[in-house]
């Protein structure tokens, strides 16, 4: 087990009407001017937004709205964010959404707590972030786990680059989660979550470092019962104790917890990235689609490790590793395709790319092959082509 420092900030308030603590929980923190920030319509459609405002005024907090995020959360509206927020004076920024729209807060909250600086650059890692305005969230999806996460995501979509900062910095101060505000997501949207939440811990599952007995267990439990969940929520997203699990396992996949101990991969992240990031699609998508391209590209480099997946969390009995490792791969792709989640670049709305597209995609990943990606393998520009043209396909 490697050394590891565990911090994980955010004050919880899980359960049914948990959004009428959205007042209180902002005074708590030091909220008396709060932007509030928001995606599409829905959240005003279904009354969430006038609700949570209510809970402001009633704790005397002066409030203005920024909306219009969109899935790949874009660099423009962060900025603009940020003008908002420095010429309100906000001292909170409250994001009602998912994480997309978490991900705008922490961006504008990095940005209005250092407004002489261009918030792109702290995403190129051109400036540190010393920084940050407190954050808040209402969870509407199940997904990211940007609720607990020091992670945040942005695109440039001047440029069509995505990239991502992790910074303590971004841990939100407090999160609400009712699992009853994910019952009216559409169907792409759920499934693209639980494919995200599952990632979230593979990425921190295979990596290089061994016999973290209890990271291993906690990681287990967790891909288990997304298996066990997923699918009921699948069925019957009005399912209380599925979309409970689910939206717990969001915030649990992605505070660390999983991956304690050991390095984190997020090989496929970073390659579903540079797709989200040029074509504009959603993210789970990417994940499912490159994943098994990957698993299989780099499997040999630890067989027990893949073997161990499959028996520990997909109850395979092959005696054999590499048998067993084969297998959970295969288990893991059919429990996609479950979801009706694709399994490879041509079944995400895009279709086959061209060659040139996926050198394209490779070279950006790696910086121009000046960079080496993941963890359980190193990898370089060929490496990342040779994982896109394994996937390149119907």
């Amino acid at each position: 087990m490697k050394n590891f420092v565990q911090y994980a900030p955010t004050e919880i308030v899980f359960g049914e009407d948990a959004e009428n603590e959205a007042g209180r929980l902002a005074k708590k923190w030091g909220g008396s001017k709060v932007l509030v920030i928001y995606g599409g319509g829905s959240v005003k459609r279904s009354g969430l937004l006038n609700k949570v405002e209510e809970e402001l005024e009633k704790e005397g907090i002066d409030y203005e709205e920024l909306g219009g995020v969109q899935p790949n959360p874009r660099l423009g509206l962060a900025r603009e964010g940020v003008k908002k927020a420095v010429s309100f004076q906000a001292d909170l920024i409250l994001a009602v959404g998912g994480g997309s729209v978490i991900d705008t807060a922490k961006a504008v909250a990095i940005g209005a707590a250092d407004p002489g600086t261009d918030i792109w650059s702290f995403w190129m890692g051109e400036k540190a972030v010393t920084k940050a305005l407190p954050v808040g969230v209402i969870l509407t999806i199940s997904a990211a786990g940007s609720e607990t996460s020091d992670s945040a995501v942005l695109t440039n979509e001047e440029t069509g680059k995505k990239a991502g900062i992790n910074t303590d910095f971004n841990r939100p101060k407090f999160a609400v989660m009712n699992p009853k505000l994910t019952y009216t997501l559409p169907k792409y949207q759920l499934t693209c979550g639980i494919v995200d939440i599952m990632m979230h811990t593979l990425e921190r599952y295979f990596t290089p470092v061994d016999g973290n007995a209890l990271t291993d267990e906690i990681a287990e439990g967790l891909l288990r019962t997304m298996i066990t969940y997923g699918a009921k929520a699948y069925e019957d997203q009005t399912d209380y104790d599925a979309m409970s699990e689910i939206m717990w396992c969001g915030s649990v996949s992605h505070n660390n917890l999983t991956g304690l101990g050991r390095p984190k991969d997020f090989l496929c992240h970073k390659l579903g990235h540079e797709i989200s990031g040029m074509f504009d699609v959603a993210h789970g998508a990417t994940l499912s689609a490159v994943w098994g391209s990957w698993a299989r590209y780099v499997y040999r480099i630890d067989v027990s490790r893949f073997a161990r997946y499959g028996r520990r969390v997909w109850g395979i009995e092959e005696e054999e590793d590499e048998a067993a490792a084969v297998k959970a791969i295969e288990k893991t792709e059919d429990f996609f395709r479950s979801l009706h989640m694709p399994v490879c670049i041509g079944e995400l709305e895009i279709g086959v790319q061209p060659d040139e597209i996926l050198r394209k995609l490779a070279d950006s990943a790696t910086k121009g092959n000046t960079i080496l990606l993941g963890a359980f393998k190193k990898i370089n520009a060929q490496d990342a082509y040779e994982i896109y043209k394994a996937a390149n396909h119907n």
